[in-house]
């Protein structure tokens, strides 16, 4: 046999051996996958966290790359993936007694893991596993998928994998598969080798940008100063073109029809999934709507306005009751309380607060603040300082609850407050040390997160990032204006 005929066979059974491990590596379906990833769904499905929209919005972008890597695992010839990290909150879904103290002021937990594997079962046992889920019900999937790799037993050819030579894989330019899992099982890429390789890509795509983002920045300013309204902004993270897009229907409805406007004057206009008035007063305006839509709305606001003093009156009484605590909502990129709901709650909380008199002193807990939450049982105080308070809370028990952590809840709040001072203060520096475009974070991202990053960032003084926008996350990735996605804990 020739050294040509032998190298083709060669190349045949090599092809034949990959294409054989896939199929055995992905003997789990992905009807499989979703049944067994339930208690995975159930626990950290963006639905249930309606009331913390920054913990929202990371389960979403995770639950969606997650999907992703799942997809192409079940791709024919796809081959082994690239390791990938992700960050989800965890509801506590057991009982609570059995639940741990931590667990019981916020209901949930912050988990971070990094994916590295080569099929689905061990895809999805990785993620039970990651997440202390009950795997009790994966025995069964775990016992066909390991059937399957024997295929001996049901009359099938016993299937030995080939072991070449590394010089075959030199000779002949094919990647070596044991080579290629120690690569993806390798950790995340350090900062400046991530860099190295994504910087040029960033600086095309931000340069192909610029002229949407200069539109960007003139039609903001433009419809600001005509209709004087107090700022735009956008409740989604979404790109450049999509905001200029939306920018460009406002202004062509004011320009058909400009008397529509008048009635923004003051407000902050958000765009949003829906049209109408959040629970801080600013005017939703719809990606999906109409003009017609819009306009109806515009025509509304004077009872919406109305309405809205109405639920200032409500916290201003409920305050006097309480101590002087302050109840507030805030609105960050996730889902929004329209007003009505917003005073429907305030005013359900308001009653039951004057069906029980409460002896407070009027400033006993004067400079703490309190959110109201309709679908929880039981008090607590957030880590950030704040109480959340269930709407339907019994009035005595809620007095002797504000009175017990009032100490703990203004150190906590205190912390905050410094902490916000200090992340504000390394944001400038790091945008002067680094001569970056913008530096933001995501919701998601704590102040002493952020902080931690910045410092780093400012001993590295890597020149790779200058010019740049960065966004500090939990992951890296190039967004299509150009923006760069880092991880506040990256790697050095």
């Amino acid at each position: 046999m020739s050294v040509n005929s032998l190298l083709r066979c060669t190349i045949r059974l090599e092809r034949t051996h990959v294409a054989t491990h896939l199929v055995q590596q992905r003997a789990l379906s992905g009807a499989d996958a979703v049944n067994a990833l339930r208690p995975f769904y159930f626990a950290v499905h963006p639905d249930f966290f309606g009331q913390y929209p920054k913990e929202r919005e990371v389960n979403e972008n995770s639950l969606k790359r997650l999907n992703g890597y799942l997809e192409n695992l079940q791709k024919p010839g796809s081959g082994s993936v690239q390791p990938m990290k992700l960050t989800f909150y965890v509801r506590d879904t057991k009982d609570s007694s059995d639940v741990s103290p931590d667990l019981l002021t916020s209901g949930f937990r912050s988990v971070s893991f990094t994916l590295h594997t080569n099929d689905v079962l061990s895809t999805v046992m990785n993620v039970l596993k990651s997440c202390s889920l009950p795997m009790e019900h994966m025995k069964g999937l775990k016992a066909n998928a390991e059937a399957s790799k024997h295929p001996a037993e049901a009359g099938v050819p016993f299937y030995r994998p080939i072991k070449w030579d590394k010089s075959y894989y030199t000779f002949t330019g094919f990647r070596d598969p044991e080579q290629e899992l120690q690569q993806a099982k390798r950790v995340e890429p350090t900062l400046n080798l991530w860099l190295r390789n994504n910087e040029p890509e960033a600086t095309k795509k931000h340069s192909a940008s610029l002229p949407r983002r200069e539109e960007l920045h003139r039609l903001k300013k433009e419809l600001g100063l005509k209709f004087h309204l107090a700022d735009i902004r956008w409740q989604r993270s979404w790109g450049v073109a999509h905001r200029c897009c939306q920018l460009q229907s406002l202004s062509r409805l004011s320009q058909q029809n400009p008397e529509a406007l008048n009635n923004l004057q003051g407000h902050i206009v958000v765009f949003s999934d829906q049209s109408g008035m959040n629970a801080s007063g600013h005017v939703m305006l719809g990606t999906m709507d109409v003009h017609h839509q819009w306009t109806k709305l515009f025509e509304q606001l004077p009872s919406y306005r109305s309405l809205q003093q109405q639920t200032e009156w409500l916290k201003e009484r409920i305050s006097l009751l309480l101590g002087g605590t302050q109840v507030v909502h805030v609105e960050r990129l996730g889902p929004v309380q329209p007003i009505a709901e917003h005073y429907s709650t305030l005013n359900t909380f308001h009653k039951s607060l004057l069906s029980r008199r409460l002896r407070l002193h009027p400033r006993s807990l004067q400079g703490l603040t309190m959110m109201l939450e309709n679908d929880r049982s039981s008090p607590s105080l957030h880590e950030m300082g704040h109480f959340i308070i269930p709407t339907n809370c019994d009035p005595p028990k809620l007095q002797a609850f504000l009175q017990s952590h009032a100490p703990k809840a203004r150190q906590r709040t205190h912390r905050k407050n410094q902490l916000e001072a200090e992340e504000e203060a390394v944001i400038k520096l790091c945008l002067h040390s680094l001569s970056l475009r913008s530096l933001s974070k995501e919701p998601s991202v704590s102040s002493s997160q952020m902080i931690l990053c910045c410092k780093r960032l400012v001993e590295q003084r890597s020149p790779l990032m200058q010019g740049l926008h960065i966004c500090v996350s939990h992951f890296y990735s190039v967004m299509q204006d150009g923006d760069l996605c880092v991880p506040w804990d990256w790697k050095s």
